[in-house]
């Protein structure tokens, strides 16, 4: 099989199951709606903070991928078990520390001055999806590992099933049943997210105890005492990369806030402009993630020509893949905000905000792909430096002064001030710094690994 059909095949099941988890939030703000107004603005607030510290969580476990990539590259099979069982010492320490941010969110409730009427849910959620934490991040170890191996397709069918579950579940719970079970709300939401979670965390240890295929890994054997070589070795990776996609993150949030102060029409159209962009993030996202998987097992194979092959494969699809994705956007952008709204004032905006989407998809599919495949290399301190000056300094800086002090200046007339566009004008700019930095990163790290 070629790369490229091995690197697609990859990527597609791991694209399947992202769009999975994402209906998972999609649905429990359309059911929130259903049951009250205040549910689903609670939900806002409630779903931003659990999403800041979870994705900040997960990416420190996903950066442990090109580990077990390599040490299966290197038929060291058994080893790639005693990595897996080091990890759950980490996913503990992981877990304690996010239950404590969730439990505790005292001081992002006086920050961000939430009415007082919202507060109760968004602790009530908050508590819930707490204790669903654990499980959440030992799925996500498990999803790490399937696709360090290649094999994402187990890992996809159980969020495709969970999703399943979940739909109804929420409907449920937070609807309720007349005569049967009174409406829950939102921490309806948070317990069905509870329940799924740890639903997929018994399947997959279930899948680890009966299929074959992990069977040569020896996963399921005693566990041994914590390991500081190896711990080290997961923080050394993992914290940067938590801590780059925490900046990440944050950049998009704080983003949304300050957009939200130029009124209704600015914050509808920009809801529109970031959805496009998730949605269109997570095709590089997958294949960069099966790129990275296929480069670090033939890193860890010593055929330094092959990860090379696969490198280059990676990078000509993504970039294929984003070109053609942003040409469609800009061909189809009014189109596609009319599905939206019917308000011509919002439409009219949001296309605008599409275009840059465009240019910003291009420079997001390549700054994804670099990060991931430079953690193939070890490589994770600059690209969270990158992010720091870049998407804070560049991107949420630029926005803000372009958007809001810059009406003074005669400079500024062609410049997005006093609107949305000035901080998709600014971010756009941020990432395509990033791509050009990480990529330049990436070329020096190839050039310093001698060919076998």
């Amino acid at each position: 099989m070629s790369e490229r059909l091995v690197i697609l095949r990859h990527a597609s099941m791991v694209l399947v199951g992202q769009l999975a988890v994402m209906a998972f939030s999609i649905t429990d703000s359309i059911v929130a709606g259903r049951f009250a107004d205040t549910a689903l603005a609670a939900l806002s607030v409630a779903a931003a903070t659990y999403v800041t510290v979870h994705i900040s969580l997960m990416g420190i476990l996903q950066a442990l991928l090109p580990i077990w990539a390599q040490l299966n590259g290197a038929s060291r099979k058994a080893e790639v078990g005693q990595s897996v069982r080091q990890a759950l010492y980490l996913v503990v320490l992981l877990s304690a520390l996010g239950m404590w941010a969730l439990f505790s969110p005292d001081a992002l409730l006086h920050w961000t001055q939430i009415p007082s009427a919202l507060e109760s849910d968004v602790r009530a959620y908050l508590a819930v999806v707490a204790l669903s934490l654990p499980a959440s991040l030992l799925f996500r170890m498990y999803g790490t590992l399937n696709q360090s191996l290649g094999k994402p397709r187990l890992v996809t069918g159980v969020q495709v099933a969970a999703l399943g579950v979940k739909i109804p579940l929420s409907i449920v719970l937070v609807l309720g049943v007349p005569g049967v079970l009174d409406p829950q709300g939102l921490v309806g939401c948070a317990w069905a997210t509870f329940v799924v979670n740890y639903l997929m965390v018994a399947i997959g240890i279930w899948l680890i105890k009966t299929q074959d295929f992990y069977q040569p890994y020896q996963l399921w054997q005693a566990i041994e005492a914590p390991s500081m070589a190896h711990l080290k070795k997961f923080l050394r990776l993992g914290i940067p990369s938590g801590l780059s996609i925490g900046v990440e993150v944050t950049s998009f949030t704080l983003m949304s806030l300050f957009i939200a102060r130029l009124g209704v029409q600015a914050t509808a159209s920009h809801q529109i402009a970031s959805n496009l962009a998730t949605v269109l993030y997570m095709v590089p996202l997958a294949l960069s993630i099966a790129t990275s998987a296929r480069v670090s097992f033939w890193l860890g194979a010593q055929n330094i020509a092959q990860s090379k092959h696969a490198l280059r494969t990676g990078l000509i699809l993504v970039v294929s893949v984003a070109c053609m994705l942003s040409a469609l956007l800009g061909l189809t952008r009014f189109e596609v905000a009319r599905l939206y709204t019917d308000s011509l004032p919002i439409t009219s905006l949001a296309a605008s905000l599409l275009a840059w989407v465009c240019f910003y998809h291009l420079a997001d599919a390549v700054q994804v792909f670099s990060v991931f495949t430079l953690r193939s290399f070890g490589i994770t301190v600059w690209p969270l430096v990158t992010y720091a000056l870049c998407l804070w300094g560049v991107g949420l800086a630029g926005g803000y002064t372009i958007a809001y002090s810059a009406q003074a200046h005669d400079w500024a007339n062609w410049l997005g001030e006093n609107s949305p566009i000035a901080f998709w004008q600014a971010a756009s700019v941020a990432l395509w710094l990033s791509a050009m930095i990480l990529s330049f990163t990436l070329w020096r790290a190839l050039t310093q690994v001698k060919t076998s």
